[in-house]
């Protein structure tokens, strides 16, 4: 990890008064909004969301920074029994996560009821040297009656340093949540520049995006089996930008569900896409999307590797 001049710079130039910085790890099962919640306390769109459970596949970061320092939080794919090698590889990506916080939050969905899934995570967090926060989200949806029965049925099987009720959808508690971070965290540097929230680069950021609108617009059988290459990504003049990428699926016949009749359905992905992208560069955007077949991606470790899900190194 690379600490930035800047922000060392940053810290000496108060004086006294000493910033406090660190990672984050944010585990869960599927669908608990860890994404949500990134997003929301960055304020930046870091993490794509949907519906669809394990929509993120690969371990980001968010960058949070303030007058009290600055958290790096890793978002990570929910934890979940893999069914294919690029379920082994999500769920050792976030595994590992474990070892590289200096805090922890297990988020956990107040609607669902504890289970093996749940006890399976707990397990692992038994051995972790850091603090852990129980961080339950969705609390929008429930009373208090209800709530306190769901974090009892945690707390009874796992003893953690702080319980906090969140609602990321709504930002409901989003303060205590950072404040009681940061009395965590111990002084240290700036890992990145005030103004950068991510350290994902823009290619990577306009194919998930690309992925995000697909899973939002097609049918159950299409999401899990797509995948999105950024091939072209160039400058064409001042201020506009060729982008050229490619949606990779299982199927013929989910090929048929994104192309949809006539093209309106990849019309309409380009289209919802495009906008997002202009939005985050602040530039114009020629998106120029292709399909491809690929048969059993998934458990491919050529595709994999070549779709940026690297399993040598894990």
């Amino acid at each position: 990890m690379i600490r930035s001049m800047y922000g060392h710079q940053a810290i000496m130039q108060k004086g006294k008064i000493f910033l406090k910085s660190g990672f984050v790890s944010i585990i869960g099962r599927p669908n608990v909004g860890k994404s949500t919640l990134v997003n929301a306390i960055v304020g930046e769109k870091v993490a794509i969301v949907s519906n669809k459970p394990q929509t993120t596949r690969q371990r980001l970061q968010g960058i949070y920074t303030s007058e009290n320092g600055q958290i790096v939080f890793l978002d990570t794919p929910g934890i979940h029994k893999p069914h294919h090698r690029l379920g082994e590889y999500m769920v050792d990506v976030s595994t590992r996560s474990l070892e590289e916080g200096d805090l922890i939050y297990y988020l956990v969905d107040a609607t669902k009821p504890f289970g093996s899934g749940e006890q399976f995570i707990i397990d692992q967090l038994q051995n972790v040297k850091v603090p852990v926060f129980l961080v339950v989200n969705k609390v929008d949806l429930l009373d208090k009656e209800e709530l306190d029965r769901v974090i009892s049925s945690y707390t009874r099987h796992f003893q953690c340093k702080e319980v906090i009720p969140v609602s990321a959808l709504n930002h409901t508690n989003l303060e205590k949540l950072l404040h009681d971070t940061f009395a965590c965290l111990s002084k240290g540097p700036l890992y990145y520049p005030e103004d950068h929230y991510t350290d994902q680069p823009m290619s990577f950021l306009s194919a998930e995006i690309i992925r995000e609108k697909t899973l939002q617009l097609t049918r159950d059988e299409v999401p899990h089996s797509v995948a999105v290459k950024v091939e072209d990504f160039c400058e064409q003049g001042e201020n506009r930008w060729y982008i050229r990428a490619t949606i990779y699926t299982e199927r013929d016949s989910q090929k048929g569900i994104i192309i949809g009749r006539n093209g309106q359905m990849l019309k309409k992905i380009g289209e919802l896409a495009r906008k997002d992208i202009e939005t985050i560069m602040g530039a114009k955007v020629y998106l120029d999307l292709w399909i491809k077949v690929r048969k059993n991606w998934r458990d491919n470790e050529a595709n994999l590797k070549q779709l940026g899900f690297s399993l040598e190194d894990r």
